[in-house]
């Protein structure tokens, strides 16, 4: 009997060693076919741009084509749901983002695919911070002035956001929860008709990405208030942070863009395409690009990108519950 259980656990070792073996074999061949990019938003957004940059750097290291496809639609539902049911083979990558995979999952009651449990992180690659703009003409000079004009006139205080659930409808929310105001939201169907209305002053405020609101603050059209970083934007080094412009702590609102593979694609193909993409990240025309689109570089392991996810997922639920945010 012995004899027999030692016979079977050398061959369940065996086995074991065989599969390892196997797996690591697989990802040093991988990739010997295209990569397939599955992007939530329509092409010439900051993701798709980021997207396309990061891909094309992979095709010439790889020697294999990494083609973007943009699956825009249902505040991402459409993209992440085809990537969390597609093969765990490394030959599908989701662009990941704020909306789809932090916010969704607080605003809808039920999703086709669990950010937390249907994909594995790879790499958190940028940081978008937004920024808090009125009019150039506006009589609001400063975050304090809004926060003070909210307090006295609770509820007539607007602030537009890219749409119901957007990343910017959120931070408006923490901005109120945390100044203690209450202002009235109005969604929008993106940053540019929210930037139309402010600029006209139908609104107050407008909360787009620096991406979409720099322009028109450098051409002097819109004041920026305060940007939704921890740190300034080195593109706007006169422009303070919420917590500088109203003396407070903790207050981060970015939209960030990372890349996830379905759960079950083997650990070494994930570190390998998370080597690959931060050298990309370390390339002088990458950073370059990315930063000026007012991106921070962001990089590092897959599990520091896991635990990123994990506090944005419960920030935001918490924001959500807060301020009554539901999407069904």
């Amino acid at each position: 009997m012995h004899r027999l259980l030692r016979i079977a656990g050398a061959l369940a070792v065996c086995g074991v060693t065989l599969t390892i073996g196997l797996a690591a074999a697989h990802a040093k061949e991988w990739p010997v076919q295209p990569i397939r990019v599955v992007l939530p938003y329509p092409p010439g957004g900051a993701s798709d741009v980021t997207a396309r940059l990061l891909s094309a750097k992979l095709s010439q290291a790889w020697g294999e084509s990494v083609v973007v496809e943009n699956r825009p639609g249902a505040n991402g539902i459409i993209a992440n749901e085809a990537v969390a049911k597609a093969q765990p083979d490394g030959y599908t990558v989701l662009m990941a983002n704020l909306g789809p995979n932090a916010i969704n999952p607080a605003v809808y009651g039920r999703l086709p695919y669990d950010t937390l449990k249907d994909f594995t992180p790879v790499v958190l690659v940028t940081k978008v911070p937004l920024i808090i703009v009125t009019a150039a003409n506006s009589p609001v000079k400063d975050l304090r002035q809004l926060v003070s004009l909210a307090k006295a006139k609770p509820g007539q205080i607007t602030f537009g956001s890219a749409g119901n659930g957007s990343g910017s409808h959120l931070a408006g929310e923490l901005l109120s929860t945390m100044a203690g105001v209450k202002m009235n939201h109005v969604p929008y169907k993106g940053d540019a008709p929210s930037l139309t209305d402010v600029l006209g002053q139908q609104i107050n405020v407008a909360l787009p990405t620096a991406l979409a609101g720099m322009p028109h603050v450098k051409s002097g059209k819109l004041r920026a208030l305060a940007v939704t970083s921890k740190t300034r934007l080195p593109a706007l080094p006169d422009v303070p942070t919420v917590d500088e412009a109203l003396g407070i702590s903790g207050y981060e609102a970015v939209s960030w863009g990372g890349f996830m593979v379905p759960t079950g694609t083997s650990p070494a193909i994930v570190a390998k395409m998370n080597s690959q993409f931060n050298k990309a990240l370390q390339d002088p025309e990458v950073r370059d690009k990315l930063m000026a689109q007012g991106a921070q570089i962001a990089g590092g392991t897959p599990e520091a990108f896991d635990a990123f996810l994990r506090t944005e997922v419960t920030k935001w639920k918490r924001v959500a519950d807060s301020a009554k945010v539901r999407l069904d």
